[in-house]
């Protein structure tokens, strides 16, 4: 597959660190799932996690949302200690969305009913639901499927669908957990591109975390790599990949972007 981002964003005239980590821990009864954890991500940038499965990728995006709070360690949010804030305080205030892996609408509602539901939640202003509902829709050309059930949408359009539900109240922070599982090439390569977009012309910090490690790194600024508790890479894909210790932990020895 072609690369999809043709820039990575290193830095910033004015660095902002949106979604920090400091020293987080978190365990399960007497499992260790985060070990002194600390990374940050910048306002309008793309960053992706990778890891075996059960390292803490799910987790630490719990932990942003608020669903779970750490054992040790503080989680900030636009420079505001938001460890012990509550998830709906998170979603409203500094703008935290999150697009579910699985879900994330409603089966049996038309595709425009689903748009028109969270709306009423998200946004008070009638008027302006309207005006968000018409730019989700033509942003990702959903507008032919208006009046087409959830249940009904191929794989690639309920991924639109969801996105869409999420950019509904204009998230500051966007988190995409495993947006590319179970699609083929084409819809994989048009979600990146859909992800590059609302970068750029959003500047949205989006967080993304999957297992088709290559299509991950097609798309994003920084990765990180997640393993035994810890973060033991972090860099820009092509750094990331010849990362002796992510090599060892994830990737192997044959893995390459292209």
């Amino acid at each position: 597959m072609a690369i999809i981002k043709k820039f990575r964003i290193k830095s910033f005239k004015n660095i902002n660190t949106i979604i920090e980590f400091k020293n987080v821990s978190l365990s399960y009864g007497n499992r260790l799932i985060l070990d002194n954890i600390s990374f940050g991500i910048n306002e309008g940038q793309i960053f992706g996690m990778l890891g075996p499965n059960g390292v803490g990728k799910s987790t630490i995006f719990n932990l942003i949302t608020g669903l779970i709070t750490p054992k040790y360690g503080k989680i900030f949010i636009n420079g505001h200690d938001a460890t012990n804030f509550p998830i709906y305080l998170r979603a409203k205030k500094f703008k935290v969305g999150y697009v579910p892996q699985y879900g994330g609408y409603f089966n049996d509602l038309t595709l425009n009913d689903n748009l028109k539901a969270i709306s009423e939640i998200v946004i008070k202003d009638k008027d302006l639901r309207s005006e968000r509902i018409n730019y989700v829709t033509s942003k990702f050309e959903l507008d032919n499927l208006k009046e087409i059930k959830a249940k009904s949408l191929s794989g690639g359009q309920k991924r639109k669908l969801v996105l869409a539900l999420a950019l509904l109240s204009e998230p500051r922070v966007l988190l995409l957990d495993e947006p590319f599982a179970a699609l083929d090439v084409l819809t994989i390569k048009m979600l990146q591109e859909i992800i590059v977009n609302l970068q750029q012309e959003n500047r949205i910090s989006i967080c993304i975390c999957d297992h088709q490690a290559r299509d991950l790194l097609a798309c994003v600024d920084v990765a990180m790599i997640l393993s035994n508790c810890k973060i033991i890479a972090q860099d820009t894909p092509s750094n990331l990949v010849k990362n002796i210790n992510a090599k060892n932990a994830y990737f192997g020895d044959s893995f390459k972007i292209n």
